[in-house]
């Protein structure tokens, strides 16, 4: 009895935790998530100075990728990037996705590659439905601040982002408008070669 018991309580623990954390994450605005995930990268690459050694960078790139990774929806963005393509592409779409967040990932780890100590100023957040949209600004210790817009929709009940905009350039349109130009002379495997070329690139 003693042992049903216990086995009930163990239970219903694991059962209120992830209750807790269902609330939690359903609970948290477009906002507080960016803040929470962009708060994180920031704080590892503080830790960590660019030039550091090739061990030093493994290591921090891999804490990014488990902080920033999750608030990404790779399949998603892949989809829009793709556009029109995306349904002629039955069967090889999850091959996609996975060419493309490498290619991606990749992309944006170089890019952070390149952080300076700017400061992230969260401007506002809009949200309707199960779409959202937060601005932020990136404002460097000289020279003028740029704008970055994260537009994310509800997945599970958590906030992802599916595209990045930078000074009214949509990141996710502006790989539809290259994929759709490479399509137009060349092949999807053509395409998937290119992306693969680029995401090992600098890749450390």
């Amino acid at each position: 009895m003693i042992v049903k018991l216990t086995v009930l309580k163990l239970w219903l623990m694991a059962f209120l935790f992830c209750f807790a954390q269902s609330i939690t994450a359903f609970a948290e605005t477009p906002i507080e998530g960016m803040q929470r995930t962009v708060g994180r990268v920031v704080s590892i690459l503080q830790a960590s100075p660019g030039n550091s050694g090739g061990a030093v960078v493994r290591e921090r790139r891999q804490m990014i990728r488990e902080v920033l990774l999750p608030r990404f929806d790779f399949a998603e963005m892949a989809k829009r990037s793709l556009g029109a393509h995306w349904k002629n592409q039955t069967g090889r779409q999850e091959e996609f996705v996975a060419v493309f967040s490498e290619f991606v990932e990749s992309s944006y780890m170089n890019t952070l590659e390149s952080y300076k100590g700017e400061k992230v100023v969260y401007l506002r957040e809009r949200v309707e439905q199960n779409l959202a949209q937060v601005d932020t600004q990136l404002v460097p210790a000289s020279g003028e601040p740029f704008s970055v817009s994260y537009k994310l929709h509800l997945v599970g009940g958590e906030w992802k982002v599916y595209d990045v905009v930078i000074e009214n350039i949509s990141l996710v349109n502006n790989f539809r408008s290259q994929f759709s130009r490479i399509l137009a002379t060349s092949s999807f495997d053509e395409l998937l070669r290119k992306l693969r070329a680029k995401g090992s690139e600098k890749s450390v």
